[in-house]
């Protein structure tokens, strides 16, 4: 009788385990796959130039980059390989069209998105000319 006891002790010991590793295995997964905190980003437009013009985010990380336009006339935030791989707000997306970002002379605009395909993405400003005089750079995701 003892013989059978223990063999059902060890039987419910090992069952626990097994859904003590199951359980944390899956809570494991769940934090990996949910996205980290989000993180501001200030970024100026100028004659001609990106401050910073390299970014580099995260994926599932959200992001709210800030666009300063320190400029007399406007300028674009334009990077539509990397609009095309990260995930938008539907409340924000009215302000990508075309892949660019608007940003009027004197004006900040702000933009909520998370990146979820890792790559080294473009940006210039579309403006005639102002890529060709300084105003590019690139975002890459990791």
């Amino acid at each position: 009788m003892k013989d059978r006891e223990m063999t059902r002790t060890g039987i419910s010991i090992a069952a626990l385990e097994l859904a003590f590793f199951a359980a944390s295995s899956s809570f494991a997964s769940a934090q990996d796959a949910a996205p980290n905190p989000k993180q501001d980003m200030e970024i100026v437009l100028q004659n001609f130039s990106f401050t910073p013009s390299m970014l580099h985010l995260q994926r599932n990380t959200t992001y709210t980059l800030h666009l300063t336009n320190r400029a007399t006339g406007g300028h674009t935030f334009s990077a539509p390989e990397l609009f095309g791989a990260v995930t938008v707000p539907p409340q924000e997306s009215a302000k990508i069209t075309g892949g660019k970002i608007e940003v009027p002379a004197g004006q900040t605009v702000d933009v909520t998105f998370t990146p979820i395909k890792a790559g080294t993405y473009r940006i210039v400003c579309s403006h005639f000319l102002h890529s060709t005089m300084g105003m590019h750079g690139e975002a890459i995701v990791e």
